[in-house]
């Protein structure tokens, strides 16, 4: 995983996003154990009580969820995953849309250019 991260944004939260794309990109396979917070704060160069805040919060979404002396664990509710791919795909393309309306393209405009270059790469 690359732990790209910004003073732009609470890191605490950049993290939570980048391990919830690793989960619903299917890096980490519903039900498998996540690695130890201080792993995970190593690998990212961060404090164990920053990863311990994004994981927190990963575990208020229902994604993981923590067994006491286990560790934390990938939801195993498949659908959850599944929906949570669709919800952040959905927001990927209205952002897209928007940007493409802000420089003036209708969206049967917008529409044909994404043909062609899907015509394109598949060539």
């Amino acid at each position: 995983m690359a732990w790209n991260l910004d003073s732009s944004r609470p890191i605490y939260a950049q993290i939570a996003e980048l391990v919830r794309l690793d989960i619903i990109s299917g890096l980490y396979a519903p039900g498998t154990k996540l690695p130890s917070v201080r792993e995970l704060a190593a690998q990212a160069k961060v404090n164990p009580n920053t990863m311990q805040k994004a994981l927190a919060e990963l575990e208020r979404t229902g994604l993981v969820h923590s067994m006491r002396t286990s560790g934390r664990f990938i939801t195993e509710d498949t659908e959850m995953i599944q929906r949570m791919k669709e919800d952040l795909a959905e927001d990927q393309i209205r952002e897209f849309l928007e940007k493409m309306s802000g420089m003036g393209f209708k969206p049967q405009d917008t529409l044909a250019f994404i043909e062609r270059i899907l015509k394109e790469d598949q060539s």
